[in-house]
């Protein structure tokens, strides 16, 4: 008889399944937050100008000195590369050791607004019944986004035209209006949405059920200082 048959005829347990190691389900939280280091900004950035320049990890690293694992490593934010390693990274990548830091050093923010407090805006067209709201605001980007809610109370026979730079998009949230864009107009109610070219007049041709809330995201180019 077989060593397992004897087993089994003696009654014996199965050896229990080991227990995974404790922290190896990690909250996903704790994976974005790591995300947001040092390591993994330099990673970042010498992934983006590695790609800008067309090249492939072999080429970066043999270029570097390194290895094509240490490169993913460092790529990956697994590693913490030693003030020699940036340095040679920085010469094959042709830009200056402190680009490297680039997006580390960037400037994140948020911006929390309460209902009913986002900052009061006066824009061409505000009058009586057309209230603007920015909700927040871009810092240190090229490109700007302004995110409005716009509440329209009181019918007018005049409505503002806009013309700027950059895109915008409306979202309805309550009521009914037509909306032209150029040569074309488009009946809006709860659950629509516009994209489009701002640099084409623009604005509400025709409020059709009072009141209209709805949401305003432009996004245009940042001047430079």
């Amino acid at each position: 008889m077989s060593d397992r048959a004897q087993g089994r005829r003696a009654g014996a347990r199965p050896a229990p399944r080991s227990e995974a190691p404790a922290g190896a389900f990690q909250d996903p939280h704790r994976f974005l937050a790591k995300s947001h280091t040092l390591e993994a900004a330099i990673g970042r950035q010498v992934r983006a100008l590695r790609r800008k320049l067309d090249m492939t990890v072999t080429e970066l690293a043999g270029q570097a000195g390194l290895s094509s694992g240490m490169l993913s490593k460092i790529e990956n934010g697994l590693t913490s590369p030693s003030l020699a390693t940036l340095k040679g990274l920085a010469a094959a990548l042709n830009v200056p050791f402190t680009a490297l830091f680039h997006k580390f050093e960037e400037q994140h923010s948020a911006t929390f607004v309460k209902a009913g407090q986002g900052l009061k805006i006066e824009r061409r067209g505000t009058r009586n019944g057309h209230q603007y709201q920015l909700l927040g605001h871009s810092l240190g980007k090229s490109i700007a986004v302004e995110p409005y809610l716009i509440t329209l109370t009181h019918e007018s026979e005049v409505f503002p035209v806009f013309q700027h730079e950059g895109l915008e998009f409306l979202y309805i949230l309550e009521g009914r209006l037509t909306y032209r864009h150029g040569g074309d107009a488009y009946p809006m109610a709860p659950g629509d949405s516009l994209f489009f070219d701002a640099e084409v007049p623009h604005g509400p041709e025709a409020l059709e059920s009072l009141p209209i809330r709805f949401l305003s995201v432009i996004c245009y180019p940042r001047a430079a200082d």
